[in-house]
Parts: C-alpha cells; structure tokens; sequence
C-alpha cells in the first residue's frame, strides 16, 4: 500500500531575483578546560612545514567530574517532592546554560533560528518510521506521510520525477553518507571510491566499514577538489569502475566542488556514465546551492547517483536528521522484505526518528522556496561583512565565492574559541555564517576578537618575546593571509 504525501506548497524556484550585492547588509556554567598538547597547540608539525600540532584529545578526561549523576529518588520523595524540585532546578540551570552557550555559538553549521511551539503537542507520541517510507507497516503511529511530503519536495528541488527517486529522512547528516556510499558500492562491489582530502570524515568512515579501497585526491588551496589529480588517480586504476564522493560545501572551508568538471573528467578519461557512482554530499550548501545565483546546480538530470544533505543545519531541526535521495532503479539492489514489519528496509538504521519528518515538513511549509532564497542571501552578505571586517583589522581571512563559512587565522587562545565554539584545523578557524547570526553577534565577535588579538601578540616582531600571528598561507594562499610575510601592514592596523 503506498503511502499518500503530505503535500509541501511554495513558489516556483527561480533562483535569486534581482541584482546581488554580496556585501549588503540586510549567567552560565562555567567552560571545561581547555586540554592542550605538552608543546602548546601551535607550532611546526613533523613535517616542519609550519603547519600546527593538533590539540590533545584524551578519552574521558573531566567528564565523570562535571556529569550530572542519577540518584535513586527517596522513600518519600512521592509526598515530598523534594526529587521533582531537584530536578527542576537541574533543568533551569542547564536552560540558562543552552542559552548563554546559544549566544556565542559561531564555529558549527547549524540554524538555531528556530520556533516549533506548535509541535509542543505531539511530544507524547512515540512516532516511529519504521523500513521502508513508501509501504505501509503494521507499526501505525508514524510519519510517513509527513516524510514522503518532504521528500518529494526534495525530489523537485534536484530534479527527478516521483516514480523515479527513492529516499528517506536519515537521522543524521553521516547517515545520508553512509547510505550514498553503500549504494555505490551495491552497484559497483569493485568499485573504488573517491573523495576530496577535505571530505567529511564520514565518507571515510563509509570506506571503512565497507571494507573499500579508498583513494583521497588533492584539494585547491580553495578546497575544492583538484580535478588534475583526480585525473592521475582515476588513470592507476582505470580497470575499476569509481564511486565519486563530490562536496557540496567541504566541512572546513565551505568549497564546493565543480561537479560538471568531475563528471568531464570521469567521462574523458575512459569512465562512461555505466562505470561510475557519483554521491553528493551536500550536508550544509545542498540546500543553498540552489538558491545563489550562478552556482552549480545539483540534478539529477546529471548522471549522479544520490544526493544527502543536513536537516538540522540550514533548515533548522532541533534534532540531528537528513534527507537522502538515490534513484529508484539503484535501490533494488539494497531493498529487502522484513516479515516483522510487513514491509521492506533499504535504509541504514531501520527505526527512525518519526518527530523530524514533522519538523522538516512545518518548515519547509512555512518558509518556502522564497523563505529560503531570502535566508540565503542574508548569510552570504553577513558573511562577505564578516570577512571583509577580519580583513580590515590586518586579520587573515578567506571567503570562497559560494559559500558563508569564514575561514581565519586561528585564535592563539583555546579559552577563546571554547567560548565562541569556533571549529579549528591546524593553524586556522572558521564561523559559518547561519540564519541566526546576525550583524550584531558578529560585531561582538569582531570587537572581542580584535581586543584578544592585541593582548596575544603585542610587541611581536621576530623578537622572540611574544608570539606572531601564524602564517596561514598554505591553508588559505598568500593573497587571504596578513602575517608579517606576507602583508606587512597587517599588525600596523592593531597598534
């Protein structure tokens, strides 16, 4: 028995209207400390090239002492209610922790824009998408018609005909990886698969739960994919057929790989559409892309084989979740009957979370395709101002041409980037620019950041007698970066 969509209603998608100006401008717990390396975090690597040891990750440290622990309620907690007020005031405290963490969250991609009060009412269900979201189980407190609604709203936004896609709500954005992945290896079991040094550490996670051979390709300093060694790897092992993972919008810097040139580079290099996979990851800008103009646009129409992207990133979901879509004729191959379920599973998990479906559906109601456009628009010029502003005060800073994640010279104090929740690689930072962040936030951000910076090097010159700024050129090319290398007037700008 099929199941009937809940219909989404919006304008037609015509991309941005209009001429784009990208520069427009439309009491807590206390912080864990920080666990840094012996040596500092920054300084040379092994290699000696400059680049920054990463900070010390140890299992377990300073969890135990700051966890809230579960007691056992009192024999006469029932008339007292002494437990209930405990974990009230538990509750209370953690809120106004959410709430004073909310306010300097800058470093990770997700919407925190968000008000689902009216979904307060279904909190009481336990709502549970069980196989397959296109037949019916015996299981009946679902959300399929929600889920099947939502993802033919997708289906129109990559273009692909109903009877012809095939997908689900995944519970998180590495899930819609994994799924990607999968069926690329289900259509090709030789296959080797391909990604970007810069992929998402779940597509490397895919090849080794698959036990695939793996081959990671140069990047542009841009982290976009180098299609020149993508080339070079494709010809060592031109017997086998390629499963490709092509970013849209790389983790770190936001790059969005040139999927027209990776499919020219597949087909002209001996790999014809019937020997290779293509999956999109597009966890953040999937959704954007569609949205700005002149950007590459993610179809179906091409010969890719899926597309996944974020549910709690752009279109703030409270709760991690996903969307991914594959083509109906590719997911035979994975699709298996379940007798307990009177149905059938060719998903990851198997039970799903059933409330998300909801919230992406109530969304993607209420904002629409213009919603989104609008939303777009703003994090792109909020973005072009943040970098434009780090520049301005002699700060390094990159901004690729599509993208809202402003990449800048890490912070030499880590107190600092645990308080603004700043993501790090090696000797650079980043703040993705989402809905939620505003001009003001920035500003603070800016104001903050630049007083810090004054304490951290004043009276550095090569005297030893206070640190540098780092030279972030190999990570973001000599033209984005301001050290004394590079521009001499950087550090004229602070003092």
């Amino acid at each position: 028995m099929e199941v009937h969509a809940v219909a989404l209603t919006a304008p037609h998608l015509n991309g941005l209207k209009g001429d784009f100006d990208p520069i427009a401008i439309v009491r807590a717990e206390p912080l864990p400390p920080v666990v840094a390396a012996e040596n500092g975090v920054h300084g040379n690597d092994d290699k000696g090239n400059g680049g920054a040891k990463q900070k010390e990750i140890v299992l377990g440290r300073n969890v135990h002492t700051a966890c809230l622990e579960v007691t056992e309620p009192d024999a006469d907690d029932h008339f007292t209610g002494d437990k209930d007020a405990y974990m009230a005031a538990v509750l209370a405290r953690y809120r106004n922790n959410l709430l004073e963490r909310t306010k300097h969250h800058l470093g990770y991609p997700y919407n925190l824009d968000f008000d689902y009060g009216a979904l307060s009412q279904l909190q009481h269900f336990s709502i549970n998408n069980l196989g397959d979201p296109f037949i019916e189980s015996n299981y009946g407190v679902h959300s399929r018609q929600f889920e099947v609604g939502v993802l033919d709203w997708f289906a129109r936004l990559w273009e692909i005909e109903r009877d012809e896609y095939w997908g689900y709500i995944t519970n998180c954005g590495t899930e819609g990886n994994l799924h990607g992945i999968l069926m690329g290896r289900e259509v090709f079991p030789d296959g080797i698969l391909y990604a970007s040094r810069e992929s998402h550490y779940s597509v490397f996670k895919a090849a080794r739960m698959y036990r695939m051979e793996c081959v990671k390709v140069d990047c542009l300093t841009s982290g976009e994919i180098d299609c020149s060694d993508l080339k070079k790897q494709l010809l060592a092992n031109k017997d086998k057929p390629a499963i490709l993972n092509v970013n849209i919008g790389t983790t770190v810097k936001g790059a969005v790989d040139d999927l027209d040139l990776v499919i020219k580079t597949l087909e002209e290099n001996g790999f014809p559409q019937d020997r290779f996979y293509i999956h999109c990851d597009g966890a953040l800008f999937g959704l954007m892309m569609p949205f700005v103009k002149r950007a590459p646009k993610v179809s179906f129409k091409k010969p890719i084989g899926s597309v996944s992207v974020s549910g709690h990133k752009f279109v703030g979901c409270p709760m991690p979740c996903g969307v991914q879509l594959t083509r109906m004729s590719h997911i035979k191959v994975l699709s298996s009957n379940v007798e307990y379920l009177a149905s059938r599973d060719a998903t990851i998990m198997g039970s799903r979370n059933g409330h998300a479906p909801i919230f992406l559906w109530y969304t993607l109601n209420k904002k629409g395709y213009k919603g989104f456009q609008k939303e777009v628009q703003k994090c792109l010029r909020n973005a072009h101002y943040l970098k434009d502003k780090l520049r301005d005060a002699g700060i390094s800073a990159m901004l690729n041409e599509l993208s809202s994640t402003v990449v800048f010279e890490r912070p030499h104090d880590e107190e600092f980037v645990r308080r603004w929740q700043l993501a790090c690689q090696g000797n650079i930072a980043h703040v993705v620019v989402m809905p939620n962040v505003t001009i003001e936030k920035l500003d603070g951000f800016l104001e903050e950041l630049v007083k810090k910076r004054k304490l951290w090097y004043k009276g550095s010159g090569g005297d030893g007698v206070a640190p540098s700024p780092p030279c972030v050129a190999v990570d973001i090319g000599s033209e984005n970066c301001d050290c004394g290398l590079h521009r001499k007037t950087g550090l004229d700008v602070l003092f």
